[in-house]
């Protein structure tokens, strides 16, 4: 069929304006050079911004997360996706089974290239092999077996299929597998929803432009994909009655149109195929009718360039700047990077400024309270974060049940009888005041020990989080840092242990304070000592008494007036005292952690006696200079060798 039957209003859909880009393609059946659509459409204007994305795109940028517009190709099983891709490109592939590919999907790169012989690549991983037109179908059925199996199912890794000619644009499109709604026998149970997901992953950034492929003879109000973006109507010549209502109605929401085709069938070169899709659209009494604007090849390949244009003048600002922003990124690490290492000298110097560096960050997190160079860690708050921490060990102290609540004043009935001794009445002997301070002490002694393990765990995760910080270009001497620091850090937790342990048994041992508080509460308390014993006399069954509500008192009458008196001035005394010693505990506890935290992070400790002894004694006296320049440059420590 010769060109003289394509119609003047349908050559005229493709703009004066726009220059042609000669591709010849050679059909492998009838050896007739024709031009690809896709080509009619690329003018001067648009062709800088393809270029530019392509220039992009060979700079690797959307390994960095940075999308670029591209073609992605979506619809129904069998719909017609693949041959709207190949009559997109204007490369003849022959089709197995009127599928290009349909288990994974085939990222095809058009790219222009001096050399007159086209070269075709299909890539799979790490894999590229070379193949031609006459066997691209088999190789991409071959490669599609190893990706998903031998069976029917499918894979989202995909075959990138690059094509390279003169005259070829740069352009990328991506035909994926159709969705399959019911799976046939040896597709997995749940194909719908793979085949889905696997959509949503390539038409997610805003980037992509997406051609949906719809047979005409279908109901479109049942296409899930209907919404995408342009839809293009296949196979219409199949089913012309009733097109044109269908392209035409308003009960269904296609975004930006619809465009009809008819695609290459059989033996049909792509030069016969466009010639018939011309004549088709003129002549049938059906489609003849729809307006030309929105049939055949050449029209979807000018829309489909209008678009990306707009998608690439819109996105290209946003691209520049995300560009920017990892240059920005990439220039502060490599910075970052300390200089070269070449001689002893230096690598002791570079360890040294490790060290301090350390020290000098742990001095404004844990000492100084200042978080300026981490103000979005929390954890890293140190001062902060020990506040707190300590409030909550004050709260639990006080917070400890206590002792000799169930039956009032029976505890301390109980250790004065057993601390009887002869010598003058109503004097408390003070061996039972200790044994009653020191089940009271008992009680509580678990939680400080308990505390400093916390705290001293915590410090450690901050140690280690600041010396990841500033050695994370040394690899191989990070490990020994770490260690380091946890050796010495639970050396330092062992010490405060033990400290507490101490603390506590002293408080155990022997009782004593100059705070007057401790005057002032027991003479108030022990106010009400005669009227308590005159109501136990009384038969009175329970008494009022400030600091501790309404008590029980009936149970008391069996034991003498005496030794009510003693009891009631021992609990009134432990009252009056307990107080004081938890927040001594407390108090000394804090002491000690400050005391110890501004001793190990000061520099005459941290440097040169603690932290950097451990390290040495890490690195097992080993090649400081080889351990620092190897990190870093790995070929001159194999060239000093």
């Amino acid at each position: 069929m010769g060109g003289s039957v394509m119609s003047e209003s349908y050559e005229n859909n493709i703009d004066a304006g726009m220059s042609s880009l000669a591709i010849t393609n050679t059909s492998p059946c009838h050896n007739v050079p024709v031009q690809a659509p896709i080509i009619s459409s690329y003018n001067d204007q648009i062709r800088p911004l393809l270029d530019t994305v392509d220039r992009l795109r060979n700079l690797n940028v959307m390994k960095e997360g940075i999308q670029l517009p591209t073609i992605v190709v979506v619809g129904d099983q069998s719909s017609g996706k693949s041959s709207v891709l190949e009559s997109l490109a204007g490369i003849s592939l022959p089709t197995k089974e009127g599928n290009i590919c349909t288990r994974v999907p085939l990222v095809m790169r058009l790219q222009r290239s001096s050399n007159p012989e086209p070269e075709i690549l299909l890539k799979y991983g790490d894999k590229c092999d070379r193949t031609d037109e006459e066997h691209i179908t088999e190789d991409i059925c071959t490669e599609s077996e190893a990706i998903a199996g031998a069976g029917k199912g499918v894979s989202d890794t995909p075959i990138e299929l690059y094509v390279r000619r003169q005259g070829v644009p740069d352009l990328t499109m991506v035909d994926l597998p159709g969705i399959t709604r019911n799976p046939v026998n040896g597709q997995p149970e749940d194909i719908y929803e793979q085949v889905s997901a696997m959509i949503k992953k390539y038409i997610e950034p805003q980037e992509s432009i997406i051609l949906n492929v719809l047979a005409a003879t279908g109901d479109f109000s049942i296409y899930e994909s209907i919404r995408m973006t342009l839809a293009v109507l296949t196979k219409a010549d199949v089913q012309p009655q009733g097109l044109l209502e269908k392209v035409t109605a308003d009960n269904v929401n296609i975004g930006l149109g619809y465009v009809c085709v008819r695609n290459r069938l059989g033996d049909e070169t792509t030069q016969e195929a466009r010639e018939k899709e011309a004549l088709l659209f003129k002549t049938d009494p059906w489609l003849s009718k729809i307006d030309k604007d929105i049939v055949g090849i050449p029209v979807l390949a000018k829309r489909l360039v209008e678009i990306q244009a707009t998608m690439i003048t819109r996105c290209l600002p946003g691209i520049v700047t995300k560009i920017d922003e990892k240059l920005d990124k990439s220039s502060l690490e490599l910075n970052n990077l300390p200089a070269v290492i070449t001689c002893e000298r230096e690598a002791w110097m570079t360890f040294t400024v490790i060290i301090r560096s350390v020290e000098s960050l742990l001095k404004l997190l844990i000492i100084q309270g200042d978080f300026s160079q981490c103000p979005d860690e929390p954890n890293m708050h140190c001062s902060a974060r020990l506040a707190d921490m300590l409030i909550k060990f004050s709260d639990d102290l006080q917070a400890q049940p206590q002792v000799g609540m169930i039956e009032f004043l029976m505890d301390e009935i109980k250790v004065l009888e057993e601390c009887k001794c002869i010598g003058l009445p109503n004097f408390m002997p003070r061996s039972a005041f200790l044994s009653i301070l020191s089940q009271r002490v008992d009680a509580i002694h678990a939680r400080p020990v308990e505390f400093m393990r916390e705290i001293w765990d915590y410090i450690e995760v901050v140690f280690s989080s600041v010396i990841n910080k500033y050695s994370e270009n040394f690899p191989r001497i990070q490990p020994s840092m770490q260690g380091a620091c946890r050796r010495l850090i639970s050396k330092i937790r062992e010490q405060s242990v033990a400290r507490v342990i101490e603390m506590m048994k002293m408080e155990k041992m022997t009782e004593y304070t100059c705070n007057p508080e401790y005057t002032t509460v027991r003479t108030q308390r022990i106010a009400a000592q005669a009227n308590f014993v005159n109501a136990v006399g009384l038969n009175q069954a329970s008494f009022a008494l400030a600091g501790f509500g309404t008590v029980p008192i009936t149970h008391l009458r069996k034991y003498p007036a005496r030794l009510l008196h003693q009891a009631f001035d021992m609990k009134m005394s432990i009252t009056a005292y307990w107080p004081i010693v938890v927040r001594r505990i407390v108090d000394s506890v804090a002491l000690h952690l400050q005391f110890t935290l501004r001793n190990l992070v000061t520099l005459r400790n941290l440097v040169n006696s603690q932290f950097q002894k451990e390290i040495v004694g890490e690195l097992g006296g080993g090649d400081v200079e080889k351990m620092l320049g190897e990190c870093l440059f790995p070929w001159r420590a194999r060239g000093r060798s």
